[in-house]
């Protein structure tokens, strides 16, 4: 069976004004020696005061100024592009140009609908994001790879293989529908060594552009996965600036250890509780379609540094506590017990939200009440009325922060409970609650999101761990 990498390029990857994407170049080149290359990119990154900005903010940015009356403009975005365009050689760069212009007017008339209706939101915000980002960056990419000699091509948007639901801005993919409109895919990537998508980008049956939330990208690949698994040998490829490391190197700048291997779920954990390995959907989607495939975060600048991600690992011989993370701006539905029940069946079915995890339930005056900690706040303020429908005596908290250990064999370290709460009391911090289970190898310790709390508890435990002994 040939070989399939479905690599996967952030904006990060490709950098501000494309200055990585000779990198990204020499890493496809390496890859297709062996593999057919399907490749996703997300929106590039550009320079605005100084400071690294993704396109897709700044497009946001322009949807938020049509709505209050000030005329859209892409000038920045064509500006970015058009310092890109440099590295499209002569034979390729009038195709290029026409491609960035044809796409950015696309993008344009949906900021000047939002200008008119004065309002940014739904198909029109996706269209806006789509035509300037993820979906015109890989058709420049394609005239990029070309120029370098790859026989390459790019999905048209008429042919999107990514097929989705009506939820416009946060839309959930439809394998069964998609499988029905990937022939083209399917027949660009036999014809070719590499093939560019966008990532992030959907579209559902009736042609409705629709984007998944953000970092979407992840599943895109992850999606492109499933689709073509049983046709290829197929696995993912996230390029990123490291591979994966004990503890966000943002937070923990001394004693990191690196990572050699996560299963599914102490990845989906990592990537829920704020680790930015990749999007926890993702993984959830390849286990929901009963797909076992290897995953690679590997680092492109140094690209024998690498992190496995697969459902079953090998033996295990290093600490089984691999990573300390915390999220912020999480908060805690507290709901009667037998009410519980069509909440959790409503979210997988109606929302297919699932980015919560349930607490240990209490009893109070003889009621038992489940208790839901959602590790995004801003979501559950949008939906305050949604979740105090199933119970309006249920109670909501905010301003919460949450630091997790992950590692499926926890149960081996003497202790972790005990030393980490204790560390963290030493750190100045109280802890609202702690909820450890043995069945699911989990320790989530909640704090008070205030100040740099959340950053302080991760360093603290995370200098412990390697203190604790493990059988």
């Amino acid at each position: 069976m040939t070989n399939l990498v479905v690599a996967k390029f952030g904006g990060s990857a490709i950098g501000p004004d494309g200055v990585s994407i000779p990198q990204i170049i020499q890493r496809i080149g390496d890859m297709k020696k062996d593999s057919k290359v399907l490749a996703v990119f997300s929106a590039p990154l550009t320079m605005v005061d100084g400071k690294k900005r993704s396109l897709t903010d700044v497009i946001l940015e322009q949807g938020r100024n049509s709505e209050n009356g000030t005329l859209p403009t892409l000038d920045g975005v064509k500006a970015t592009y058009d310092k890109i365009l440099e590295l499209v050689n002569e034979e390729n760069k009038e195709s290029c140009k026409n491609s960035i212009n044809s796409h950015l007017e696309k993008a344009k008339k949906a900021l000047d609908e939002a200008y008119s209706k004065k309002e940014f939101a739904d198909e029109v915000r996706s269209r806006a994001l789509a035509f300037s980002g993820e979906i015109l960056m890989s058709h420049v990419m394609n005239y990029i790879l070309r120029s370098n000699g790859i026989k390459s091509d790019a999905v048209e948007y008429e042919n999107w293989p990514i097929i989705t639901d009506n939820n416009i801005e946060s839309t959930n993919f439809l394998p069964s529908e998609s499988r029905g409109k990937m022939e083209k895919t399917a027949q660009l990537v036999e014809e070719n060594e590499v093939v560019a998508i966008g990532g992030f980008i959907g579209k559902t049956v009736d042609n409705v552009t629709t984007t998944y939330e953000r970092g979407g990208s992840d599943r895109t690949a992850a999606d492109l996965g499933i689709l073509f698994h049983k046709k290829y040998d197929t696995s993912i490829d996230f390029e990123k600036d490291s591979a994966v490391v004990s503890a966000d190197p943002k937070i923990v700048d001394d004693g990191l250890a690196e990572v050699h291997q996560l299963s599914y779920n102490e990845a989906r954990l990592a990537g829920m509780f704020g680790m930015k390995i990749l999007d926890p959907i993702a993984i959830k989607e390849i286990l929901e379609n009963g797909v076992d495939m290897p995953i690679t975060v590997t680092n492109m600048k140094n690209p024998e540094k690498i992190t496995i991600i697969k459902r079953v690992l090998d033996e295990q011989k290093g600490h089984p506590i691999k990573i300390v993370t915390g999220k912020e701006n999480c908060a805690i539905l507290r709901i009667e017990t037998s009410l519980v029940q069509k909440l959790l069946t409503s979210l997988e079915k109606d929302k297919r939200y699932s980015e919560f995890v349930i607490l240990s339930p209490f009893t109070k005056d003889g009621i038992e009440f489940s208790r839901i900690l959602f590790l995004d706040g801003d979501y559950v303020k949008r939906n305050e009325k949604y979740f105090l429908g199933f119970d309006s005596l249920a109670t909501i908290t905010y301003n919460r922060g949450v630091i997790t250990l992950i590692g499926d064999e926890m149960w081996r370290v003497q202790q972790v409970a005990s030393r980490t709460s204790a560390k963290i009391g030493e750190s100045g911090l109280n802890i609202l609650n702690m909820d450890a289970q043995e069945e699911t190898s989990r320790i989530i310790i909640v704090v008070e999101d205030a100040e740099d709390n959340i950053r302080k508890a991760i360093m603290a435990i995370h200098q412990e761990i390697s203190k604790i002994n493990f059988i």
